[in-house]
């Protein structure tokens, strides 16, 4: 059975700021003869719910996925038992990405695909010898409570419009309305092979305090999701619930990092991550949002008295896609913990189908973030799956040219500003990750193609040196309003190691041409950086700042026998800032793993953790419950606290304090490096990951002058155990074979 290209609507009007158009019911009953098997498979423009004889069936929440339906339009398939007799088939649409009026910072109020929402149906009915086949004609249509729906900001309903039993047999839909044929869809459909995106667990309110505009929640930890309205009220009263991630400092919420520069956008301000619910009036009524999610620590209620602003009226229902744990990491230490739990707890709440940037003000699919942040998501998550389905959107979104917009989905935003070969790398660093931590190649040879146009594509970009510098650089560098690395030192590093890891990916399917010109192409940007970007008699890149040299350090720029003395010159710079991270997203993403392989954790730990400026410490002394989009301008007002790309954190304590470097070489899945580093205030860490062969471990902790480290990996494992300079393992100073067992740490 195929995907059935008709497509039905409920009507010609869709959703605007000041047109409310409500999500529409959809309701067809079939007559079997027999019991039997019915198998059905939606493709929505929009999103749906699902229901079938009165029971919800809809795989999570936001279904299908967040696509641009240009490009793709997904589709879920469902088997259910049939009844003989009457069954019926229900769906709810709601606008999701083909209608989102609030993404127009990003001209998606323009897209050529906007639309009210529509959904194909392809049905099979099997009972013995019998098979019957339909799609969605026949279906009826009726406006449903949501009276307005808004992924990106909130979601009206009115209770008093509710159609009881709307999805039951014998349910008599006489009245309701003919659906409206709709354009075909331009994309692809296919199967979502996603993980869902389902509810995790419940937050109840710690604090609740009386405000001038009615109460404000305070659930401490900053998460994506929805709340749950608990109320018993009177007929027609209306109950706002505005969310946000931040307060003022007269205790308002702070709604500038709703959305951006929103006093240009005074349309939206109504709606910035606001639900409202209006009351039936006859007993105690649960209210939770159905198309549109929140990022959010406060919620302030308006509309309910004193006597309704119990605990029990609000849940803070935490969502994300459903992704496993692949590995973790555990220590003693309250700052390291802290940082591992934020990292965490903000990689989750975005990713919502695919890692978004933040989950209020944008809920975009930034690539540069994403690029940044994909190691440590493997590491703690299996989100290969999710990974996948993401970058085939990534592709589809590469233009004739060969160019990657900064953001995906995207109509046409992105290509002339805000991506460049940092943000780009999302189409290599992606890929080249869950390779190897999973050992996927499909992902790889469904991408080739686009790594191959990508890569002659950047012959175009390249000047007369063979460099390169085009896009975003260094981004949110703190003290600074442009980075102290020059863009074409870090585009041109960038430009490197995507070609470089694109010939080992290619390379790993047996691609040997593609993987040939890979290689070349990224010899070609080594050697130009290394001619005309480094000083060769001082080895101090262009810039002479703590992101150039980190990032040339960590990529590969240098020659074996030219890292120490380049290394000490990163020491230098820093040491000359007064021991302060004065370097951006990109450079941040280097600078503790270069530090560690140079022996100084105790300077790491300093970076890290110091309370006066630019650092994790710092939002942690101002409170923070997930990582900040800045760490030096926590008070600024755009500020999000809900940002993933800082999460890159887990992988340094993963992988450089607890030790877990596996696969290192990202060619043999059955390898993996012990190489933990000991700061003088850290007295244990460990961590775990589940490799493809089995589960890796590595714990230490201090015993007086000893440091004991206890190993765990499956047999016929590569590796070594490596230690920083000045430690013995058993007493010797050489390295070690992995192999699992407790060794004793001693300094020479």
């Amino acid at each position: 059975m195929g995907f059935s290209t008709y497509f039905i609507k409920a009507t010609q009007e869709y959703n605007d700021f000041d047109n409310f158009v409500p999500a529409p019911y959809f309701r067809k009953s079939v007559i079997f003869e027999e019991k039997g098997t019915l198998t059905l498979t939606v493709a929505v423009c929009g999103f749906y719910e699902l229901y079938f004889n009165g029971k919800k069936i809809t795989k999570g929440r936001l279904a299908p996925y967040i696509s641009n339906p240009d490009h793709i339009i997904y589709a879920d398939s469902y088997t259910v038992e049939a009844d003989k007799g009457e069954n019926v088939i229900g769906l709810h649409l709601g606008n999701g990405f083909v209608n989102d009026p609030a993404g127009h910072p990003w001209g998606f109020e323009k897209a050529r695909f906007r639309s009210a929402p529509s959904f194909s149906l392809s049905a099979e009915f099997v009972s013995g010898d019998t098979k019957l086949e339909f799609d969605a004609e026949g279906f009826k249509a009726h406006p449903s409570p949501i009276i307005f729906d808004e992924f990106r900001l909130g979601e009206r309903y009115d209770a008093r419009l509710e159609l009881d039993g709307w999805c039951d047999k014998g349910f008599d839909g006489s009245d309701w309305n003919e659906p409206i044929k709709a354009e075909t869809p331009r994309g692809e459909i296919r199967l979502c092979t996603a993980e869902p995106i389902l509810p995790q667990y419940e937050i109840k309110p710690v604090e609740i305090t009386k405000t001038e505009k009615g109460w404000r929640y305070d659930f401490v930890d900053d998460c994506a999701g929805v709340c749950r309205l608990t109320v018993k009220g009177k007929r027609g009263q209306e109950i706002s619930l505005r969310h946000s991630d931040k307060l003022k400092e007269n205790g308002e919420l702070e709604l500038l990092t709703g959305l951006w520069f929103p006093e240009k956008f005074e349309r939206d301000l109504p709606f910035i991550h606001r639900d409202i619910y209006t009351c039936r009036g006859d007993g105690i009524e649960i209210y939770t949002p159905t198309f549109t999610y929140h990022g959010f620590r406060y919620v302030e209620v308006e509309g309910i008295t004193e006597e309704q602003a119990t605990p029990e009226l609000l849940t803070f229902v935490v969502m994300n896609s459903d992704v496993k744990e692949s590995g973790n990491f555990k220590t003693s230490h309250k700052a390291l913990s802290t940082l591992q739990t934020l990292a965490r707890r903000s990689t989750l709440a975005n990713l919502y189908y695919f890692p978004t940037d933040c989950p209020h003000r944008e809920k975009q699919g930034w690539t540069g973030d994403a690029s940044i942040s994909s190691e440590q998501v493997m590491m703690n998550l299996h989100a290969e799956n999710t990974y996948r389905e993401w970058l085939r959107n990534i592709c589809r979104a590469q233009n004739y040219q060969g160019a990657i917009p900064g953001i995906v989905p995207t109509v046409e935003y992105g290509f002339r500003w805000g991506n460049g070969p940092a943000w780009d790398a999302a189409m290599f660093e992606i890929p080249y990750n869950v390779f190897r931590y999973n050992g996927d190649t499909a992902i790889i040879r469904e991408s080739a193609p686009a790594f191959m146009k990508y890569l002659t594509y950047l012959s175009t970009r390249a000047n007369e040196k063979g460099l390169v510098a085009w896009g975003l650089g260094d981004w949110v560098q703190p003290f600074h309003p442009f980075p102290d690395c020059p863009l074409v030192v870090s585009d041109t590093i960038m430009c490197y190691t995507n070609s470089y890891k694109a010939h080992l990916m290619l390379k790993a399917v047996g691609l040997h041409k593609e993987s040939d010109f890979a290689l070349a192409v990224a010899n070609g940007f080594r050697n130009a950086f290394r001619e005309h970007l480094i000083d060769s008699e001082t080895l101090t890149v262009e810039g002479s700042c703590q992101c150039a040299q980190s990032m040339a350090l960590y990529y590969g720029l240098f020659n074996e026998d030219e890292w120490d003395k380049a290394f000490r010159v990163l020491v230098d710079i820093i040491h000359e800032k007064g021991d302060i991270t004065v370097i951006g997203m990109l450079g941040l993403r280097t600078l503790f793993h270069v530090l560690a392989k140079g022996g100084e954790a105790d300077l790491i730990m300093k970076l890290m953790l110091r309370e006066d400026v630019c650092s994790y410490g710092a939002i942690l002394a101002n409170g923070a419950t997930s990582l900040w989009e800045r760490l030096n301008e926590p008070n600024q007002p755009s500020c999000s606290h809900n940002h993933h790309m800082y999460g890159h954190v887990s992988a340094f304590l993963i992988k450089n304090l607890a030790g877990v470097d596996y696969n290192p070489s990202a060619l043999n899945l059955k390898s993996c490096d012990i190489a933990p580093v000991f700061p003088t205030e850290v007295a244990d860490a460990s961590a775990y990951f589940d490799s493809p062969f089995g589960k890796i471990t590595s714990e230490w902790k201090r015993d007086g002058e000893k440091i004991l480290l206890s190993i765990s990996v499956p047999e016929d494992f590569d590796g070594e155990i490596r230690l920083p300079k000045g430690y013995l393992l058993n007493g010797k100073a050489d390295t070690t074979p992995v192999k699992s067992g407790v060794y004793t740490i001693t300094r020479e």
